[in-house]
Formats: C-alpha cells, sequence, structure tokens
C-alpha cells in the first residue's frame, strides 16, 4: 500500500492512539487530533510524519484550520476516522437537557463538523475514505443507562449511510464502524459521564451502572490493537463494507437483533400492511 495521509480525531487514547502507533509504523502520514495537544504528545510521542494537532470538534472553524494544516503539511488527504466520543450514563428522565445536548455536539455534530472540512478535498480529487466510529450502541439501543448514547450512535449511524450514497458519485468510500466492548479507557470516569441527579426509583440504570463499573471495566473482550487492525485493512480493500461490526459480542448482538426484528416485522405484518389506500 502506497503512503497515504489520514486525519484521526480522538487520537491520545484508545482507538485513536492505536490508529496513529499502527499507521506510523506502516510508513503513512497522520495528522492526530485531541482537545489537549499536552496529552496527545504525551500519548504518542514525536514522529517525522506525525502532525499533532489540538482541536475543538464543536468548533467548525478549528475543525478547518486542523484541515487545512494537514494538507498543508503533508500534501493531500486520504482517509478520515471520526474516532473522538464520549460516553453518557443516565436514565433519560434524569438526564438534563444540557447533559444530553452535549453529548450529542461532540458525537454527532462534531462529526459532521469533520465531514463538511473533509469532504471537499475528498470530492474534489475523487478519492478518499470516511471512517465513521459508532458502537453497536448505535444498532441496538436496549441497554438501561444508555438512551442518549445510544440515540448519538444511532443518529451517527443514520448519517452516514446517507454519506455513503452522498459520497459514492466521487469515488469517496464510507465505513460504519460498530465496535462491541473494546479494552480502551472508555468505561472510566475520564470518559464517561454520569447523570448530576440520579433518581433513586430507576433499579435498572443503578444495576447496569453497577455491572459496567465493577464487572465489565477491565474485562471488555476486545482487543483495541486487533480492533485497530482490522479497520486498516478494510481501508485496503477494493471494495470496503458501509457497515463493520467489529468484535464477536457486536456480531451476536446485531444477528439477535435482526432475528427478533424479523420476527416481529413477520408477526404485525398484517397491521402494517392494512394502511395503503
Amino acid at each position: 500500500m502506497s503512503t497515504t495521509t489520514w486525519f484521526i480525531t480522538g487520537a491520545s487514547k484508545g482507538f485513536g492512539l492505536q490508529f496513529v502507533e499502527q499507521l506510523l509504523a506502516k510508513g503513512h502520514n497522520v495528522a492526530a487530533t485531541s482537545r489537549s495537544i499536552a496529552d496527545l504528545e504525551k500519548a504518542a510521542g514525536t514522529h517525522p510524519n506525525l502532525l499533532p494537532l489540538e482541536v475543538n470538534l464543536s468548533s467548525e472553524q478549528s475543525v478547518a484550520t486542523a484541515i487545512q494544516a494537514t494538507i498543508a503539511k503533508f500534501g493531500k488527504l486520504d482517509n478520515v476516522v471520526n474516532n473522538a466520543g464520549y460516553g453518557l450514563f443516565g436514565g433519560l428522565e434524569e438526564l438534563s437537557d444540557a447533559e444530553s445536548r452535549q453529548n450529542f455536539e461532540v458525537n454527532v455534530f462534531g462529526t459532521l463538523n469533520v465531514i463538511r472540512q473533509a469532504m471537499p478535498h475528498l470530492r474534489e480529487q475523487k478519492s478518499g475514505h470516511i471512517f465513521n466510529i459508532s458502537s453497536i450502541g448505535g444498532f441496538v439501543g436496549g441497554f438501561p443507562g444508555f438512551g442518549i448514547y445510544c440515540a448519538t450512535k444511532f443518529a451517527v449511524n443514520g448519517l452516514t449511510e446517507a454519506l455513503a450514497v452522498e459520497a459514492k458519485p466521487f469515488n469517496v468510500n464510507v465505513t460504519l464502524v460498530m465496535p462491541g466492548y473494546f479494552r480502551t479507557s472508555f468505561l472510566d470516569s475520564g470518559s464517561i459521564a454520569a447523570p448530576k441527579n440520579p433518581i433513586d426509583a430507576y433499579a435498572s440504570v443503578r444495576e447496569s451502572q453497577k455491572l459496567h463499573d465493577e464487572q465489565i471495566n477491565g474485562n471488555q473482550p476486545g482487543d483495541p490493537a486487533k480492533g485497530v487492525a482490522e479497520i486498516i485493512k478494510v481501508a485496503e480493500a477494493p471494495n470496503p463494507p458501509l457497515h463493520l461490526f467489529l468484535g464477536t459480542d457486536a456480531v451476536g448482538l446485531a444477528t439477535q437483533k435482526i432475528a427478533d426484528l424479523s420476527a416481529e416485522i413477520n408477526a404485525w405484518k398484517g397491521v402494517s400492511t392494512a394502511t395503503d389506500f
């Protein structure tokens, strides 16, 4: 594979940092972004092919400046990975409007800011690949306490499917990545927010929170190094997928959701189809 230029958001830890390390090892150019340039430089170090950038994804101007800096340094932009985001835990009634909107601001509108700034370059050169890192929670929403987070990821799934057909005439590939549980810092306090005003009545939410804190965190089945390696392989594939479930747990949950949905459609087909003129 020839040298390509990658733009990675949320690159100071987790999947993002794995992308930086693996791509540099393969000889590619990497523009890596983070909210904190200090955290990014501490985690990723220095490398001739690395451009560390401090970016506020909520600011379209900040994103535009970063994209321009990437092209100024490397001369092109080939692959974009919208990886930045954070988890939000809490029941729908518990979470305030401000808490909910902020999760959408980063997870959804931050992604859109990057897409709007990257697409003109990819469209003009008639090549490129955009990877939107969503979650199995963008396909299966039945997780108590993760309703708003899942809603942000359902939104990412929807806009990614639309982007795929909009970008196709310009020979730009789009892949929606839906990981299951991977052993990153995602469930740590610095990566997931909790409601400021929890409601004790929601026993299922508190049980889910306890389960994630005490049993799931640190025991996730997915290896982030292997997950990123597989995504990079997809970038090299001649016919990359639009939907990429990542992890055996993600595949299992998606398969069950499809089976349940199919059964429900068939069970209520008479009602569903009784509405035409």
